[in-house]
């Protein structure tokens, strides 16, 4: 990860964020430490982390978000997303039934905390709460969304809708007008990419990953080729509406990794 950090700074990604699971079986780095960490290599750039919120407690995920955003040098981001898995829910001893209204109470809270406001809340039995650091720039508010309701959310708490990377450009467009008319403006969408140099090396890897179940994802939701077919991909995405396109290596090796953020770089 901190090697990933190193090349997508040097690459000219424009931000870097992370993501957020919890009862994991496999090895898997939490966000806010992690983050602290690799903020050292990325200074000068927007930077932020996902946060599945129902899963997190208003003050204390204020609390991390006020100090990463804090100490870093550039705008804070916070992805903020309803999650899913009953595994991830039941070992903090809630339910998916619960996670809506969980992340529409949260979320305002932890504006006021980032605010400075002192909070009192019946439904997370705060009282008193606050946050003793907290940043100079007001975070933006990245919302995932797909349904309706989740679409009104994001246009009504964020700044910003975060479309999931299973959406094509003709769903994501769909989706987009629909944003939109619920009063929200800016969105950006996460696609999953492998880039390389061998455009049909990169079609091939891709192929057998797909085929063993990637993530769900077809190879026409995903950026794949060289630098060329990936500039074909990605600019359909923004003529639909798109203010930026997120980036998320494919589960491969390092080395194909480190590849795709420097081919993609040529692209920015």
């Amino acid at each position: 990860m901190i090697e990933r950090a190193r090349a997508a700074h040097e690459a000219g990604f424009v931000s870097l964020s992370l993501g957020d699971h919890h009862n994991m079986s496999t090895q898997y780095a939490q966000n806010t430490p992690m983050l602290g960490r690799l903020l050292a290599e990325w200074p000068d750039r927007p930077a932020g982390c996902l946060f599945l919120v129902p899963l997190w407690h208003p003050l204390l995920m204020a609390e991390q978000i006020g100090t990463l955003a804090a100490t870093h040098g550039d705008r804070f981001i916070v992805q903020a997303a309803i999650g899913w898995g009953a595994d991830q829910f039941n070992a903090f001893g809630t339910t998916e039934r619960d996670r809506a209204r969980r992340i529409d109470e949260a979320v305002p809270l932890v504006k006021q905390l980032l605010a400075g406001e002192v909070v009192d809340s019946e439904f997370f039995d705060i009282v008193g709460g606050r946050v003793g650091l907290r940043p100079e720039i007001t975070p933006e508010w990245w919302i995932g969304a797909g349904a309706d309701r989740a679409l009104k959310r994001a246009a009504h708490l964020g700044d910003v809708w975060y479309a999931g990377p299973g959406l094509d450009v003709v769903s994501g467009k769909e989706r987009l007008e629909r944003y939109r008319s619920f009063g929200g403006e800016r969105a950006v969408i996460r696609k999953d990419a492998l880039v390389l140099d061998d455009g049909d090396l990169a079609r091939e890897t891709a192929a057998a990953i797909i085929a063993s179940g990637y993530r769900g994802l077809t190879s026409d939701q995903l950026i794949i080729g060289n630098a060329d077919d990936a500039g074909e991909q990605i600019e359909p995405l923004l003529d639909a509406g798109f203010d930026e396109v997120v980036i998320r290596c494919m589960s491969v090796p390092q080395d194909l990794a480190l590849e795709t953020l420097e081919t993609l770089g040529s692209l920015i």
